[in-house]
């Protein structure tokens, strides 16, 4: 996965907190633990790292002086079990530059505003990314091999193991260039690309909001709006207009740069669509992804527009401020968890669907592999990041005692165990599609959900509990969508010449207006909130794997309220499976197709239940 902002872990000199140091008790949240890189690497100043460096560069200068321009003669001497050889290598070649680049990124992901780590991140990046000129040839050469003379050895050990991965990269073969400009969209990535990723991941960071006198960072700033106190979800929201209005000009001139490098490589690879190289990422045909977003924004009036029209009564009005579309009933005392309560309640809920499963997610929170404190310089929001299979995955969150960052810590534990299980796949098959890679955490999620909800009779308490599971879902299915249809109007628009700030406040409005319907009052200062979120910048069009892993889940869940038996083990053969087989192939064990418009009918269906039954609930009040 990209790395989507969150980390934690404080450096000085780059010298490393000692292992298993634990940071302060924030508030009455309890020891919060700061993960362990060591596994990764000991410190930016290891040799280890100098070494590493310099073996991936040599060893890539190597394959290619040995390899290039050879593999069909390789193929014809000494069949599938010479390619697959290749293969193997480059494959080990993968999992080293991946070592170096998680470690770079995670470190980076601590403290964004430290400068030193800043220069590490940056140089390790660009060597890499030097080294990894040397194996540009290496998919294109496969992609030029005959079809019938593949197919043939693909179809033989060794070389079936990595069917899949050849598979893949077939797939490419289309929009693949010719190796020259391949390199230089390669080199340039550094200077293009990723130079305005790491601007906006340091501009957002460095961000201050004056909340009521109090400076604070954007991650408490937006958590702000959760609160119990309305004054206080207002002040937060001023503040974050105030100062996005600031630096709007800086975002705007970032999302120009970027959709317009996307549009020059998509217009060179030949893509039609401007969302099909992200298609073609995920794996998924454009008409299923045009499926889940039509049958989404078809349901709005029964989702988000009936929810949040009840809400607003909750409130004593027809409408409810923007500030207070996530806020917690009024009257209804907010649960507030510490670090342990909020570790025993996902492993319990793990727990109960498997016990495997709460043991691979016991290993996150034994072992050092967590990060959970809030702090200064610390990227924002929460991920999972799967490193390398020789080591293991790394989750960063910033954990503030709320219900929903339970449920968050469920999220990215769902992406943890997902990312452990198909580790065995190997560096090449193990990644998995972000449209399946949604699925362990948003199903993670649901599991914490239904056993924290099965624990409580108090009605009152039952009525938050649903009312926050709504507001999460039509978070991830309704706002997605309206955030991926802004993505399209945006790099449509951006064809026509570039967009002004308040052009892309227009367009957010538009979609927000639609997406939420009238009980929601869109005042001034929320024209900017486009400006924050960090998909648009690292990701374009991920947004919609979150709608269509929440739908799938919703369906896989229902599949297994109903029949349970047998459900685990073709679970977790899906999770164990990563990246080698099509959605199509994962979900046929299950009965499901997602390219059939029910499916996401019976997804869509178990949200507007959730919404009958707090309706229900509320009316027998």
């Amino acid at each position: 996965m990209t790395f989507q902002a969150r980390a934690g872990e404080s450096f000085a000199g780059f010298v490393r907190t000692p292992q298993g140091a634990k940071a302060a008790a924030a508030k009455d949240l309890g020891t919060m633990p700061e993960w362990d890189l060591s596994d990764l690497y000991d410190s930016p100043e290891s040799p280890k790292v100098a070494e590493d460096l310099k073996r991936a560069d040599d060893w890539a200068k190597d394959f290619e002086q040995r390899f290039k321009g050879k593999l069909y003669a390789i193929l014809k001497q000494d069949g599938s079990k010479g390619l697959f050889d290749i293969i193997a290598e480059y494959e080990q070649l993968d999992e080293l530059f991946g070592k170096l680049w998680s470690y770079a990124g995670l470190l980076h992901a601590t403290d964004v505003s430290d400068t030193k780590i800043s220069k590490f991140y940056g140089d390790v990046s660009e060597k890499l990314t030097a080294a990894g000129v040397h194996l540009l040839f290496f998919t294109l050469e496969l992609n030029r091999l005959p079809d019938g003379a593949l197919d043939e050895a693909m179809a033989s050990a060794p070389l079936d193991h990595y069917k899949p991965w050849l598979e893949d990269v077939r797939i490419e073969k289309p929009y693949q260039l010719d190796d020259e400009l391949e390199r230089l969209f390669h080199e340039k990535s550094v200077t293009g690309r990723g130079a305005w990723n790491r601007l906006f991941d340091q501009t957002i960071s460095s961000l201050t909001f004056d909340v009521d006198g109090e400076e604070l960072s954007i991650e408490p700033t937006l958590n702000k709006l959760q609160d119990s106190d309305g004054d206080v979800r207002k002040a937060a929201a001023m503040a974050l207009g105030e100062t996005f209005s600031k630096h709007t000009r800086t975002f705007a001139l970032i999302t120009n740069t970027l959709a317009k490098d996307k549009e020059i490589s998509d217009r060179w690879r030949g893509f039609e669509d401007i969302a099909d190289s992200r298609h073609l990422a995920n794996r998924v045909e454009r008409e299923v992804v045009d499926a889940l977003v039509k049958s989404v924004e078809d349901a709005y009036p029964r989702l988000s527009h009936r929810y949040y029209a009840i809400k607003a009564k909750w409130f004593g009005g027809d409408q409810l401020d923007y500030w207070d579309r996530n806020a917690p009933l009024p009257h209804v005392p907010q649960r507030q968890f510490n670090w342990k309560d909020a570790e025993s309640t996902v492993l319990d809920a793990y727990g109960s669907f498997s016990p495997k499963m709460a043991d691979v997610a016991r290993d996150f929170f034994d072992k050092g592999w967590i990060d959970a404190p809030t702090r200064s310089g610390k990227s924002p929001g929460a991920f999972a990041h799967p490193t390398v299979p020789s080591v293991h995955p790394y989750v960063l969150m910033n954990f503030q005692g709320k219900a929903r960052d339970v449920m968050t810590l469920a999220h990215e534990l769902g992406h943890g165990v997902h990312q452990v299980l198909a580790g065995r796949q190997g560096a090449l098959m193990a990644p998995t599609p972000l449209t399946l890679a949604e699925t362990a955490s948003v199903f993670g999620e649901m599991l914490t959900f239904k056993s924290l909800l099965s624990q409580s009779d108090d009605p009152v308490e039952r009525k938050a509990m649903l009312a926050g599971k709504i507001e999460d879902m039509l978070n991830t299915v309704v706002r997605q969508i309206a955030f991926y249809q802004f993505e399209r109007k945006v790099h449509a628009e951006r064809k026509n010449g570039e967009l002004t700030a308040d052009q892309l406040g227009e367009l957010w409005m538009s979609v927000q207006h639609s997406s939420l319907g009238p009980a929601i009052r869109l005042g001034d200062g929320y024209e900017t909130f486009w400006s924050y979120i960090p998909h648009f910048i690292h990701s374009p069009f991920y947004v919609y794997a979150y709608a269509f892993g929440d739908c799938l889940v919703n369906s896989l869940y229902a599949i297994y309220e109903k029949a349970s038996d047998g459900f685990v083990e073709k679970y977790f053969d899906m999770l164990k499976a990563g990246g080698t087989k099509h959605h199509s192939e994962l979900l046929a064990p299950f009965g499901l197709d997602a390219r059939d418009p029910s499916f996401w009918t019976m997804g869509l269906k178990v949200i507007e239940g959730l919404i009958d039954d707090l309706d229900a609930l509320e009316k027998s009040a």
